[in-house]
């Protein structure tokens, strides 16, 4: 006897339901939610303020999340990740090497000289001294002379 209630019950949700589902596609679209596009989780990474100690298996971490982006050629992730491997370890020159990299990947030429002088400090003659010594020359001649507007430079045509 005690079926019965509950049976008559869950009839009168089912019914329910039904008529609410008969509303049809137009306003199932009307109150669906815009979902946001979908952004890689490291493209917006702002790491937490914390202190750093010295880590270099943390650093070495990073450095391998750093690469797997830069492979994907999300250098603003990978720039971020070799970032942390620098504050995790400070004297680790492939890192430093690597944010190089990638800053001048993204147009961000001052910060890439910063990265690649630090390289310089601590691998002075390493194997990969003599292309960040080029590099280098090349970036600060862009930041120190910046291009030309249309129109500079050109000897006025009247007298």
């Amino acid at each position: 006897m005690g079926a019965l209630p509950v049976l008559l019950a869950l009839l009168c949700v089912a019914s329910a339901a039904a008529q609410e589902g008969a509303e049809g596609p137009e306003s199932f679209a009307e109150r669906a939610e815009e979902q946001p596009a979908m952004v890689d989780e490291d493209e917006q990474f702002a790491p937490p303020e914390q202190t750093y100690a010295f880590n270099p298996v943390q650093a070495r971490n990073e450095l391998k999340v750093g690469n797997y982006y830069a492979k994907k050629g999300s250098y603003r992730a990978a720039a971020g990740r070799y970032l942390e491997a620098t504050r995790w370890d400070p004297n680790f020159g492939e890192a430093h090497w690597r944010l190089g990299r990638a800053r001048e990947r993204l147009g961000l030429s001052r910060e890439a000289i910063t990265a690649y002088t630090r390289f310089l400090s601590i691998e002075p003659s390493g194997k990969r001294a003599r292309s960040v010594r080029q590099s280098l020359a090349s970036l600060r001649q862009a930041v120190d002379e910046p291009p030309l507007a249309a129109g500079e430079g050109e000897a006025d045509a009247a007298p």
